[in-house]
């Protein structure tokens, strides 16, 4: 479907790869416009390649200047009606690497973590709040089971969801005329999720594309505010 000046806009963080992408592919396919962003160029290009719908806007979600990209790329399609926080930081780098135990993670690792998964999406809804208010719109945070159980060396990731929960149960409190919603995946076959256990096979995983249809049932604002299982809202999805 070929979206027009009318089409509803997403803005989704974290869209080259995994379930910012899939997500991604899926409003395309429906007819969205949307607005997506990640660190490496090259990536997010080939990602990207053929989706009609698409602008992509590389940059770090931490980064002032980026954001403001992103706020400059939505202004630019004149409307937001779905904000994702996808974006997500596992750990201090990139590197594949066992999650090291809270005695043992460094200060500065920890720093990174709630710089993405925490301060870049509240600064980034700020940014967008009034956009997203006109249109009555819908805002998603990816959260994680590790955000409500203790899982050793999960404490640096868990303790940032954890947090962005919150900011997402505040934002629906102080804000009644949107749909905020903190969703919990699941485990996925994801690049992110194998940087947690190097080495191991993590195939049985299911593929994030499987998660898709219990978004698309958040976007549709059907269900209030609030936090909920990916498992839960597709066992609702008709099949």
């Amino acid at each position: 479907m070929t979206p027009d000046r009318t089409s509803p806009v997403a803005l989704v963080t974290g869209g080259s790869q995994g379930l910012g992408l899939a997500f991604t592919r899926a409003l395309d396919a429906a007819g969205w416009r949307v607005v997506v962003d990640a660190r490496h160029p090259e990536a997010l290009t080939r990602a990207v390649s053929g989706l009609a719908g698409v602008t992509a806007v590389p940059g770090d979600v931490t980064d002032p200047a980026h954001r403001g990209m992103l706020a400059a790329a939505v202004a630019g399609l004149g409307r937001l009606d779905l904000l994702v926080h996808n974006a997500s930081a596992l750990t201090g780098s990139d590197s594949p690497s066992p999650l090291p135990a809270l005695a043992e993670l460094p200060a500065a690792d920890l720093e990174r973590i709630i710089a993405v998964n925490v301060l870049a999406p509240l600064a980034l809804t700020q940014l967008l709040l009034g956009e997203l208010r006109t249109a009555h719109g819908t805002l998603v945070t990816l959260s994680s089971d590790a955000a409500v159980e203790a899982y050793p060396g999960w404490g640096g990731y868990g303790s940032s969801k954890a947090a962005l929960d919150q900011l997402a149960a505040v934002l629906a409190a102080e804000h009644p005329d949107l749909h905020v919603y903190a969703v919990d995946p699941g485990d996925m076959n994801t690049a992110m999720h194998q940087r947690a256990f190097p080495g191991e096979d993590i195939s049985d995983r299911p593929l994030p594309e499987t998660v898709v249809p219990a978004l698309l049932r958040l976007v549709r604002q059907e269900l209030p505010s609030g936090r909920y299982r990916a498992a839960d809202l597709l066992a609702a999805v008709p099949a």
